[in-house]
């Protein structure tokens, strides 16, 4: 299970990151070569080598992960060049539908040859049921050896072996859209106190205040995270979801009670428990939303994605989730971790040539996901000579002061309790359950899991 980083690993994690020699460059965008990667299979291949195909299975749609999608298609088709005998497909979903297509994938032993997993106890019954590879020969060797950001690999190790390996590094901010807070009158808010006044004030001038789609949950769960570490304070979060705690300890059922409180002052878009992710980012992103919770894979589209107006982009900023008075928690104490890693197919019947294509597709997203897509990755990329975004810079300066990062909870539990976590953080959020009953369902859950 992830371990959460500590503020001397942050700090090092940082520094590496500003400091030390990025994974490769090179790509069809600049000079058509391939300097990073291009050793993972011994250079390219003649025209008479055999033939391979590969089946990669990822999440980013061009429509809704623009700089994403590009990048990708980049690393595959600059790999595609440089190993001519090696063909990738690859199938396309957005979060959920991934999620739910890796499930049945699994249950026939027919998973792509290489794919997209999340850490921790999302990882684990697919470690149980013999379907990823371990990548420790990739890992401990060649091109990617000590590249990783100190805490991110670890993620993604069960049982000391790595079964995947991490490509980004996330934390999650409140956007909001300075425009509509100017015209409002309201200043960021530090303060749980503040931050619901500036709710209330939006609310009464008939402005949505927050944009959410929790039909697909986790996005709900990201508020009542943040409440729960910031009334409670993140060892008693963590201990909750580690079984060495209770999810009923009094804070955690008053962070349930605020949750219920938000919905209860209209906080968030009409219709929101029945909207996915990107319906209810779409209502920030048309500007009827003040705010919108999300983690760090959002900047591209608020810094470099051509697709979106720059007007628009203008007017994003961001603020850490506000303290709670008499709280336990610390505003410099994040939700996020590692992100998205790639994995192997145990069965693959390329099982080699995939793991030297992972083995390049993650030095290659190093440098190029920072220059080209504005996003934080799970290397470490010097980024002394680059040009970027203001909140590029500004929130790799929090990563910088983060005193703690809790992961995710549906990835960070095992998965029945994540089920359970999910199931019931759309019961919360639609008042269907109390808080009391949200906390013992939990509870009972991992303990069941233990």
């Amino acid at each position: 299970m992830f371990k959460k980083m500590t503020m001397s690993s942050l700090l090092l994690a940082l520094t590496m990151m500003l400091l030390l020699s990025g994974c490769g460059g090179g790509s069809k965008a600049n000079n058509g070569t391939a300097d990073a990667g291009s050793n993972a299979s011994s250079g390219a291949n003649g025209a008479g080598d055999k033939q391979v195909t590969l089946k990669m299975m990822h999440l980013w749609p061009a429509g809704s992960s623009a700089q994403q999608n590009k990048l990708v298609t980049q690393i595959i088709d600059q790999y595609q060049k440089d190993h001519p005998n090696v063909t990738i497909k690859t199938e396309i979903m957005e979060n959920e539908q991934y999620k739910n297509k890796l499930k049945v994938l699994s249950a026939s032993n027919e998973l792509p040859d290489v794919g997209i997993t999340w850490a921790a106890g999302f990882l684990e019954p697919y470690v149980k049921g013999n379907l990823f590879a371990p990548l420790d020969d990739i890992l401990g060797g060649g091109q990617l050896k000590d590249k990783f950001v100190p805490g991110t690999a670890e993620a993604y190790a069960i049982n000391g072996k790595t079964y995947a390996l991490p490509i980004e590094l996330n934390i999650t901010p409140i956007y909001y859209n300075k425009e509509i807070f100017a015209k409002n009158n309201l200043q960021v808010p530090t303060t749980y106190e503040q931050f619901k006044q500036a709710v209330d004030t939006l609310a009464k001038a008939g402005v949505e205040p927050i944009a959410l789609g929790n039909k697909d949950r986790w996005t709900g769960s990201l508020w009542y995270m943040y409440l729960a570490d910031r009334i409670a304070g993140s060892e008693t979060l963590k201990k909750a979801m580690d079984g060495s705690g209770s999810f009923e300890d009094p804070g955690l059922i008053q962070a349930a009670t605020e949750v219920q409180n938000l919905v209860g002052m209209n906080a968030f878009n009409k219709g929101f428990n029945g909207l996915s992710n990107d319906e209810g980012k779409s209502e920030f992103m048309n500007g009827k939303a003040a705010m919108y919770l999300m983690g760090t894979w959002e900047i591209p589209n608020f810094t470099t994605n051509p697709d979106i107006p720059q007007d628009f982009k203008d007017k994003v900023g961001f603020f850490k989730f506000p303290t709670v008075d008499g709280g336990k928690g610390n505003v410099d104490s994040w939700v996020g971790g590692p992100g998205v890693g790639l994995f192997v197919a145990e069965n693959s019947k390329v099982k080699e040539e995939a793991k030297k294509f992972v083995e390049y597709f993650v030095a290659k997203w190093g440098e190029q996901s920072v220059k080209d897509a504005g996003v934080i990755p799970a290397t470490k990329v010097d980024t002394a000579n680059m040009k970027l975004p203001q909140m590029y810079v500004d929130l790799l300066g929090e990563l910088n002061k983060a005193s703690n990062i809790t992961l995710f909870a549906d990835v960070q539990l095992k998965p029945d309790a994540a089920q359970t976590h999910l199931d019931m953080i759309q019961a919360l959020f639609g008042k269907a359950v109390t808080p009391e009953e949200f906390a013992k369902k939990h509870q009972e859950a991992v303990q069941a899991g233990k």
